[in-house]
């Protein structure tokens, strides 16, 4: 005999799986009538037209009235996922600025704060700093920590399972900092911290110089320089969140490649040491022999530890991003030319697309990939916000 309670709540499920699907399929498309859902997720027309109702009902779809058109009878209405029933905050912590990016579920910025940060800040200046950029940015776009359904904080050096920088950063003092605990004494929505490489990384993948490839090195290039891991599209962290790390090797040369830039001969003494990088690199375009000197040699290093990260995993493509990626024009094809010295295999090098903004964009990707995870473990749970008429 059919336990008829066990029935129900197997028919709830299953209902609450076709909603699911057809939420995932009005994500990954422009807004599509019932037909077209109906083919995309292999459900009757009859149910898809039911659910697609009860999801505009919800607050997970809203309806796109049709247009004028030329073909007889009335047009068939579209659904579209209602990306503005939430809200995500991606949030770059670096050495000498806090960047805040509000984005929609579909990932849209719709709002952007920052402000400066002194490099020998300690904790307590740059948390507040921190805090700051978020009020403002909430404010400014009339939203409540309520309307975030995730956060996500890139910093500098390693994170751990814990979200502590507890095995080294630059950042004075960060690696007794609890970020996740500060900031959930505010937000109620998940809080993730992680490596601002790694998130470079994945920016790169969603919205820029990578989008094509699955298999990727990313090296962010400033005064640290580091690297994120996508390796069959899948984010690398390690065991304990040190993947990339590969400049805490001095035979590499990564600790010393920066150091070329800032001992340039001809540096002016009104140039301060953040500031030495671009002037050499200004100055290598304009012909100047020591600062081409300079920037070979830094080239020459960073190569070293690219080349052992090309030659450990393969990847397709290399992306040089990170603050001296504004003077990739003279990096990537030096870059190119010694890995094909150094590695079996030259893969393809480019320069990033996305500028300031990488890791505040790498941040958003990974909040929504954590509305992604609770979407389709916990279901239609979330709270939604309203429609506003």
């Amino acid at each position: 005999m059919t336990d008829p309670v066990n029935t129900g709540a197997d028919l709830s499920r299953l209902r609450e799986l076709n909603s699911l699907t057809i939420v995932r399929a009005l994500r990954e498309q422009p807004p599509a009538t019932v037909t077209e859902l109906a083919k995309v997720t292999g459900l009757s027309r009859p149910a898809v037209d039911v659910i697609a109702q009860e999801l505009v009902t919800g607050g997970w779809a809203t309806i796109v009235e049709p247009g004028a058109s030329s073909t007889v009878g009335r047009p068939a209405r579209r659904y579209r996922f209602r990306a503005t029933a939430g809200y995500v905050l991606g949030v770059d912590v670096g050495g000498h600025k806090v960047l805040a990016l509000l984005a929609d579920l579909d990932g849209n910025v719709v709002h952007t704060a920052r402000t400066a940060v002194a490099a020998e800040a300690d904790p307590k200046k740059r948390l507040a700093a921190l805090d700051r950029v978020l009020a403002a940015c909430l404010r400014e776009t009339g939203k409540s920590t309520s309307d975030v359904w995730a956060l996500t904080v890139g910093v500098t050096g390693p994170v751990d399972a814990t979200g502590k920088t507890s095995l080294f950063t630059p950042l004075p003092g960060w690696t007794d900092v609890d970020l996740a605990k500060h900031l959930s004494d505010r937000f109620t929505c998940p809080v993730i911290v992680e490596n601002d490489c790694k998130l470079g990384a994945l920016a790169e993948r969603w919205r820029g110089a990578a989008r094509d490839a699955d298999d990727i090195v990313f090296l962010q290039g400033g005064m640290r320089n580091g690297a994120g891991l996508i390796i069959d599209g899948v984010l690398r962290r390690g065991y304990g969140g040190a993947a990339g790390e590969i400049g805490a090797l001095k035979a590499v040369r990564w600790l010393e490649a920066p150091s070329h830039l800032q001992r340039c001969p001809g540096v002016p003494e009104t140039v301060g040491p953040d500031e030495a990088a671009a002037w050499v690199f200004n100055a290598a375009r304009d012909g100047n022999r020591d600062a081409r000197t300079a920037v070979r040699r830094y080239v020459k290093d960073l190569a070293i530890g690219t080349a052992a990260l090309v030659l450990t995993l393969d990847p397709q493509i290399v992306v040089y991003g990170g603050g001296f990626s504004r003077s990739a024009d003279l990096v990537i094809d030096p870059l190119r030319q010694e890995l094909e010295k150094l590695v079996l295999r030259v893969p393809e090098v480019r320069a990033s697309t996305l500028g300031a903004d990488g890791v505040g964009l790498g941040a958003l990707r990974l909040a929504l990939n954590e509305i992604d995870r609770l979407l389709f473990t916990a279901g239609l749970s979330a709270p939604v916000a309203p429609v506003r008429t």
